[in-house]
């Protein structure tokens, strides 16, 4: 399992997330800062990737496309820091890795997780 950070999270927290033996990878690392939400999803299906945002669109875009694939992590938590997300993040993980694997949008509040299988209709 590999994530894509959106633009949105702190650079930081990958580095935070391999430290832990989850490999990650930033948009604003390889390119793709000004990348469309679109590019950045064909990117994460062509590549196997798990998309992580803070963007709301991504699942909205998922949903048109009618496909299994990728799975996307939609934080809906401001304002936290590089530590702090990169805990969020492992703890989502383990919580729904299997979804994640089969695909699946999954929303992270202050409440919990919420997951819904793909294709999203």
């Amino acid at each position: 399992m590999k994530l894509l950070l959106d633009q949105g999270l702190p650079r930081s927290t990958v580095e935070k997330l391999r430290l832990c033996g989850i490999e990650s990878v930033h948009v604003g690392d390889i390119g793709m800062a000004a990348a469309t939400d679109m590019e950045i999803i064909q990117k994460a299906f062509d590549e196997s990737l798990i998309v992580v945002t803070l963007d709301s669109d991504f699942h909205t875009i998922l949903a048109s496309t009618g496909k299994n694939k990728p799975s996307v992590i939609r934080i809906r938590i401001e304002g936290l820091k590089a530590q702090e997300m990169s805990v969020l993040i492992q703890s989502v993980i383990e919580s729904v890795s299997d979804e994640l694997d089969s695909g699946a949008a999954i929303s992270v509040n202050e409440k919990g997780i919420r997951v819904r299988k793909m294709p999203l209709v």
